[in-house]
């Protein structure tokens, strides 16, 4: 059993050196191998190595070629561009030598023309000394032969002179002041006659009564009332007259205050809707009547000054504008007589080439004087200059209202404007109502004045005074004698009486020759 283990540990040796050795062999073997294949692949390398050197020196040679034709080529480009400003340096070189040398002849030429010119204003010199003297001599002779010395004759001329200048002066300024008033003269028609053509506004005469209509006769009885307390109640809360009569179907409402006769009117008219009058009710009415008429008067005021573009007017201003549709001057409604010389202001301001805006506003407000709260003793031209003022209106405006009938000296163009278009306003024919007595008496007046020279046989005072026409006979009267007849009457009308506007006076003569065949 032991000889079979120590046998069978034999065997392992022996398969375990043969192992080893077959090992060791393999070993050796692989190496050699490896040993073998790392020479060739370093051969291998070595020569890609060789390879790619060889290629990289191509590329860089190829490079460097490049590189150096390049810069042969830029080199070229920069000796071309040298050559060419060589040449145009060279080219300039050769001008500016040609240009100096005709600056140099040039020099020349200019130093002989200042020499001759020299040599010319000597001689000119020495020609004027002889001159001089020539004249010195002549005028010592003159003046021995005259008897007077230079500056006397000299004075003597000047004042000849002067005297002449002034001659023709004074005939041209006379011919210049001739030309301009025949000039004003049909300017200053045109531009009245002009604007009066483009306003036209009718011409409503106010009355100083109402007239208030009622349905019955009943009425009237409870508008009197119990012993008249109604009635009485009415006057003494409007200030108006009430005349109940045996008229039909109308009370008269009496007052030369407008406003008041509107209050009273309207009160009327809501105490008879509502159907009670008694004195308390009739308190009530007024009073509220009353303020309804105080709004409107400020919104009248307010239409009024958009209607003509009036900007910027104090609010007491617009109450006085408003209050104006209340108030009548000779029967002409106030409101309507401004707003027209308002218009007319404007359209004159235009011709005369003024602000139509300020002249609108002067004309507008050249009358509130005569619409005060309280009435002072003053002229209504001033006490409006003074409103105006006090209510921060600018001066010529002021001016323009304070003057327009003389009361203070007129400083500005808006005064004479508003003066004439208030005069053109009123005195048309029709727009103020005048007594008929005395109308009548200013017609026969003019026809007596122009009756009371000899030769004239009929006279017609026609178009409201307006115009006058004087037939002469014909064997009496010349036609230089009819001229100079029409200039003494219309002269003698103006000094002996007054009268709105201007009256044209006509004198006609004229030769009839009659005959008659039988």
């Amino acid at each position: 059993m032991l000889l079979l283990d120590i046998s069978i540990l034999g065997l392992t040796l022996t398969a375990v050196i043969v192992a080893a050795v077959a090992v060791a062999v393999t070993l050796a073997i692989l190496k050699s191998m490896a040993s073998s294949k790392a020479k060739t692949i370093i051969a291998e390398a070595q020569r890609e190595a060789e390879d790619l050197k060889r290629e990289k020196v191509m590329e860089g040679r190829e490079e460097a070629l490049n590189i150096t034709s390049e810069a042969e080529k830029q080199a070229n480009q920069r000796l071309s561009k040298v050559q060419s400003s060589e040449a145009r340096i060279k080219q300039r070189e050769l001008q500016l030598n040609q240009q100096q040398s005709e600056n140099q002849r040039t020099r020349n030429e200019l130093d002989a023309t200042r020499q001759t010119l020299d040599s010319k204003e000597r001689a000119l010199e020495a020609r004027h000394q002889e001159v001089e003297l020539l004249h010195r001599e002549a005028q010592h002779q003159l003046e021995h032969i005259s008897g007077l010395s230079s500056e006397e004759a000299k004075e003597k001329l000047i004042q000849s002179l002067k005297d002449e200048a002034k001659t023709a002066a004074a005939s041209y300024i006379n011919d210049i002041m001739d030309d301009a008033r025949l000039t004003a003269n049909k300017e200053a028609k045109r531009i009245v006659v002009q604007t009066i053509q483009r306003v036209a506004t009718e011409t409503a005469i106010e009355n100083s009564v109402t007239v208030f209509h009622i349905d019955s006769d009943e009425i009237k009885g409870r508008i009197i009332g119990r012993e008249g307390r109604n009635i009485r109640a009415l006057e003494a809360a409007t200030g108006i007259e009430i005349i109940v009569d045996d008229t039909p179907e109308a009370i008269v409402l009496s007052g030369f205050d407008p406003v008041r006769r509107e209050v009273a009117r309207l009160a009327l008219h809501q105490l008879v809707a509502d159907g009670r009058i008694h004195p308390a009710r009739i308190e009530e009415v007024v009073a509220k009547v009353r303020k309804q008429i105080e709004e409107e008067i400020i919104e009248t005021g307010k239409r009024t000054a958009i209607d003509l573009g009036i900007h910027g007017l104090h609010p007491e201003l617009i109450r006085l504008v408003g209050k104006m549709k209340y108030r009548s001057s000779y029967g002409q409604n106030l409101l309507q007589h401004s707003r027209e010389t308002a218009n007319l202001c404007a359209i004159m301001a235009t011709e005369l080439g003024l602000n139509p805006k300020k002249a609108r506003r002067a004309g507008l407000l050249h009358d509130i004087g005569k619409v005060p709260d309280e009435e002072p003793e003053l002229p209504h031209a001033l006490l409006g200059m003074k409103m105006a003022e006090k209510y921060k209106e600018k001066p010529d405006i002021c001016n323009a209202i304070g003057a327009h009938h003389d009361e203070i000296e007129q400083n500005s163009l808006l005064a004479p404007i508003v003066q004439v278009c208030d005069a053109i306003s009123g005195a048309r024919p029709g727009a103020r109502r005048e007594i008929v007595e005395a109308y009548i008496k200013r017609l026969n007046d003019l026809e007596q004045l122009a009756l009371s020279y000899p030769g004239v046989i009929k006279t017609y005072a026609i178009q409201a005074g307006r115009e006058l026409r004087v037939i002469v006979g014909a064997d009496k009267i010349d036609d230089a004698e009819a001229e100079k007849l029409s200039s003494e009457i219309a002269r003698r009308i103006q000094d002996e009486m007054t009268y709105p506007g201007q009256v044209k006076i006509t004198v006609i003569r004229e030769t009839r020759s009659v005959s008659f065949a039988k």
